[in-house]
């Protein structure tokens, strides 16, 4: 086995199986303690047929001589996500739609006799535009009588960070990168406003299940009173209406609306767009991705999708963000995977020793990086010297078509006006010379009526 292969960092817990990669390709194992439960699984054809929905990921079995370690029964080639997201970077939409995924294979599950045993949102991936279920694991032969074992962690997981998005601040979704098992009950109860109470769902599901896992002493596995399976299935309901209730809508943050406040004349704007289409349909060639940094809503990458290119739309702007995800959804766009990151800070690795969740920068780089009216945000509203702008940038992608922005734009003036100029190097010469060493430059153009530059940066 090569340096990066061997079991995945996040795929240690679980005594039934792990994912594992060998000569580059991605593997589950099924470990002995799985037999039964994966043995009934396939009797049913219950992976086949939510395989073929498109709610579970595909993972068709392969020669079991794979296995990673002795004690396998079997081993399976699941489909590789072209880039795995963490629920800390998603939108509202996103973490919404996946919670509804987890329901939707939860009540299915049950018709059919089984029940999820997991409701973690990472066995949620973003594959071709749309939530897909990645953990084959997670399902169990149900118990009539018994209660649902992942409730609480349902109700952590997905219950908690959106009724705190929707009703407090939508940024707090980012507490989901603190806590990796969700968000405490408690703590998104005190956090709520008093008038979610009148929430039938919220109140049940949230503020009363706060209470009654601290009168008995909870931990993060407590489990809820046993129910029928007339109960199992009306918790399943309810919990889906609570969800399906909740709303965000993405306007009066700092950039979902820049577009429609931009410095660039009608020829500016055609002339950065045919010349950043031009350039990426020349890097574009099958399987080739895009990382379009700081994107907004995505406008400039879906220039990217549209030649081809799969396109991650990263911004730091919850509601840019979810503007991109709900044109995703809204044109079933399959090659452009919206994503919440804020450059200055990127996610790092998370989770036990650091390798549960990977880094940001672990997760490149792309054949493509587009850094479009970033260098001055970065440059002068941070301090960023631009040599370490450069370096940040190369850390994304192969090629670069980096937007310089003289200090004489009416955006950096804006800027600059509650501060003082220290900015001496910043300048087009001293951007040129902070090129790393190892790239160089391929093609410069000025867009028209905007004293900007458009610069196309390649390997040496």
């Amino acid at each position: 086995m090569s340096a990066a292969d061997g079991r995945l960092g996040g795929s240690f817990r679980d005594p039934c199986g792990f994912v594992f990669r060998r000569d580059g390709v991605l593997y589950r194992q099924v470990n002995e303690a799985y037999r039964d439960e994966y043995a009934a699984l396939k009797e049913a054809g219950l992976l086949a047929e939510w395989e073929d929905l498109g709610l579970l990921v595909s993972a068709p079995e392969t020669d079991l001589e794979r296995q990673a370690e002795p004690g396998a029964v079997a081993v399976l080639l699941p489909k590789s996500i072209r880039f795995v997201s963490h629920p800390y970077e998603w939108s509202f939409g996103m973490l919404r739609d996946a919670a509804l995924l987890t329901l939707d294979l939860q009540w299915r599950a049950i018709e059919r006799g089984f029940v999820l045993k997991d409701a973690s949102a990472y066995n949620v991936q973003f594959d071709e535009g749309r939530p897909v279920f990645i953990d084959t694991l997670s399902f169990e032969r149900y118990v009539p009588g018994e209660p649902w074992i992942a409730y609480a962690q349902f109700c952590r997981h997905f219950l908690a960070p959106l009724a705190l998005m929707a009703h407090v601040d939508v940024r707090l979704g980012a507490l989901m990168g603190e806590h990796l098992d969700g968000i405490p009950l408690d703590l998104a109860a005190r956090l709520l406003p008093w008038r979610t109470k009148w929430s039938f769902g919220l109140l049940t599901h949230l503020h009363a299940h706060a209470r009654a896992g601290a009168s008995r002493g909870d931990g993060p596995s407590a489990r809820t009173p046993s129910l029928s399976e007339g109960g199992m299935r009306g918790l399943i309901q309810s919990l889906r209406r609570t969800v399906e209730s909740l709303r965000w809508e993405p306007k009066g943050t700092e950039w979902a609306d820049y577009y429609s406040d931009t410095n660039y004349t009608e020829a500016g704007q055609r002339s950065k767009e045919d010349t950043v289409r031009r350039w990426l349909a020349e890097l574009a060639t099958e399987g080739a991705t895009c990382w379009d940094l700081g994107a907004n809503n995505g406008r400039y990458s879906r220039l990217a999708a549209e030649v081809g290119l799969w396109t991650l739309a990263a911004d730091v702007d919850p509601a840019a963000v979810e503007q991109a995800y709900r044109h995703v959804r809204a044109t079933n766009a399959t090659n452009l995977h919206p994503l919440l990151v804020d450059l200055r800070n990127p996610p790092p690795g998370r989770g036990w020793e650091g390798r549960e969740r990977d880094r940001f920068f672990d997760r490149g780089p792309a054949d493509v990086a587009l850094a479009l009216a970033l260098v001055h945000h970065l440059a002068i509203g941070n301090n960023v010297p631009l040599p370490s702008v450069w370096s940040a940038f190369a850390r994304c992608g192969r090629t670069l078509i980096v937007e310089w922005v003289p200090k004489s734009d009416s955006q950096v003036q804006r800027m600059m006006r509650a501060r003082r100029d220290v900015f001496a190097t910043y300048d087009e010469a001293h951007f040129e010379a902070s090129i790393p060493p190892g790239l160089r430059i391929v093609a410069r153009a000025p867009i028209a009526d905007s004293g900007r530059v458009l610069y196309r940066v390649a390997p040496r």
